[in-house]
């Protein structure tokens, strides 16, 4: 894990830049009070240099993060703005969101069996300026289910699985296609949410 140290700051406001509806209850649901201005990042184009480079999942996951805040932030004078994003690494082979239900079919099968990890970064910046970053990086064991079950999941599902990188949601049935989950469960949908409280705290958007 990389920290940059802490700043403070003292504006008032917080702004997610990002359109993930799993974020935006992460948030909501900690009591935080914040509007949405999703940034708009050519992230396959972003980490395919960043793997061609030989960079960690870890370390694509924060440099997309830290993007997204930092654009984000310039349009937004004295607030701080959180960016985010996870990566699925399958043994260094990165997965994205499914593009419709037979490539999510196809990433199931890929992991059936397998464990993966879930690189999970937030950055937050403040006039373009990063003032924070934290990486998590749970791990997660599918089990080996029958392709019956594959076939029902699917269907139960539906296509709110494709916003999700590993066409799993821990928040519904998705959990019953896991063995063993290391790792914060915040973390998994979406935000390393600990870490990000102690920071709002530290800079006095939340009470201490």
């Amino acid at each position: 894990m990389n920290e940059d140290p802490l700043k403070e700051t003292t504006g008032a406001g917080v702004v997610l830049a990002s359109a993930s509806a799993a974020r935006r209850d992460l948030l909501a649901g900690a009591g935080i009070a914040f509007t949405v201005d999703p940034a708009l990042v050519d992230e396959a184009a972003v980490k395919d240099a960043m793997a061609a480079e030989g960079a960690s999942a870890e370390d694509a996951a924060i440099a997309l993060a830290h993007m997204k805040a930092q654009r984000i932030s310039r349009r937004h004078a004295g607030v701080l703005v959180i960016g985010a994003d996870q990566i699925l690494d399958l043994e260094g082979t990165w997965f994205d969101k499914p593009a419709d239900m037979n490539h999510a079919r196809e990433s199931l099968l890929a992991l059936r069996g397998r464990a993966h990890n879930l690189a999970t970064a937030a950055c937050i910046c403040r006039d373009g300026e990063r003032i924070w970053h934290h990486v998590e990086t749970p791990k997660l064991t599918m089990r080996d289910f029958s392709d019956g079950f594959l076939d029902n999941y699917l269907e139960d599902a539906g296509e709110g699985i494709l916003s999700s990188v590993g066409a799993y949601r821990l928040e519904g049935n998705g959990v019953q296609l896991f063995a063993r989950i290391e790792g914060s469960h915040f973390t998994i949908l979406g935000l390393p949410l600990l870490a990000l409280l102690d920071v709002l705290r530290a800079n006095g958007v939340v009470s201490a």
